[in-house]
């Protein structure tokens, strides 16, 4: 018996059907096309509308794609992990409804919380469990309703953020494929920049929170954006050295989509050609929780068995890091 590496062996995704264009957005705060597309690459995102629809309802649909595409009985299921930003509730962890609502019923299940590194953050979680041989099958899902803590009036925040949600299946590998290696690192200076002022326990709900606007995320921007590039590109060409792959060793960059900019300079310091990059952000914008699971299952019939991918995300927090995986099956 070889040695068990945890490999992804299958994606699924799930977005909101309604769009927020660019130009809608200029109705409703002062900007406008050009300037959003030319400073993040975004030209659209998802936004999840309906009553009592939460993170839950996007992670669930993610779950059953994956789950329909795998062919597998939840039951099978050991663990859920849900990375998410934006839980249904306080207290109640979401992955545990959703859990019950896809039937792994033989699952304990749980939430991760790093901001946009949450999936990242969640990939190491989920490859322990599978490596220490106590479970089969570990289901990840990424998953974030930005828009239930955006404020609308603020162009700062409003023209970033999307929905969506995205899941990965993790199974015991003996072929040496799956996850290799991993670089994660934290500075709680980060939440100095990025964050929610009030709700948490630093500062409850109160109606004077409420009336100053404190439930909506906040975020310094210049701050946020360089304290992005260095690191996200730093830790991206360190998991290269460790591991000695050169540019022509790594198919794909996958990386988190904040803001192309920070893509396109972690992609110029790894070495690596734009068309090994991962890119949905012009579609989706940043979905925190999901975009790299997003964009597994967007890039899904492009990946080949064997394939080096290398992960970079940068969160809240702040919290970053960088991944080295290789592809375990042609779709």
């Amino acid at each position: 018996m070889g040695k068990i590496s945890a490999a992804i062996t299958a994606v699924g995704k799930y977005v909101p059907d309604f769009v927020l264009t660019n130009k809608e957005l200029e109705t409703m705060v002062d900007t406008n096309d050009e300037w959003i597309t030319t400073r993040t690459g975004i030209k659209e995102r998802r936004i999840l509308k309906g009553e009592g629809k939460g993170t839950s309802f996007m992670a669930i649909k993610a779950a059953e794609e994956l789950i329909q595409k795998r062919g597998i009985d939840p039951k099978e299921i050991d663990l859920v992990i849900v990375g998410t930003a934006t839980p249904d509730l306080q207290v109640a962890a979401t992955a545990a409804f959703v859990a019950s609502q896809i039937g792994a019923t033989n699952a304990f299940a749980f939430d991760l919380e790093a901001a946009c590194s949450s999936f990242l953050y969640g990939m190491s979680t989920a490859s322990s469990y599978i490596e220490s041989g106590r479970y089969k099958k570990v289901l990840l899902i990424g998953a974030d309703k930005m828009s239930s803590i955006l404020d609308y009036t603020d162009r700062t925040t409003c023209i970033i953020f999307g929905d969506g949600a995205g899941a990965a299946l993790f199974e015991p590998n003996e072929e040496g494929l799956g996850f290799q290696d991993e670089y994660l690192r934290s500075d709680g200076i980060g939440r100095n920049f990025l964050k929610i002022d009030a709700g948490g326990s630093l500062l409850p709900a109160s109606e004077e929170t409420v009336k100053n606007k404190q439930h909506f995320v906040f975020q310094d921007g210049k701050s946020v954006y360089k304290y992005a590039v260095s690191n996200m590109a730093d830790v991206s060409a360190k998991i290269m050295e460790r591991n000695n792959l050169e540019e022509k060793d790594v198919d794909w960059l996958v990386p988190h989509q904040a803001n192309k900019r920070i893509i396109d300079a972690t992609a110029s310091r790894m070495g690596v050609d734009s068309s090994k990059v991962m890119m949905n952000i012009q579609k989706y914008g940043n979905t925190t929780s999901a975009t790299l699971p997003l964009l597994l299952a967007d890039y899904e019939k492009q990946l080949k068995k064997g394939d080096n991918l290398v992960f970079a995300a940068f969160g809240g927090g702040f919290t970053w890091g960088s991944i080295y995986l290789k592809w375990a099956y042609n779709s």
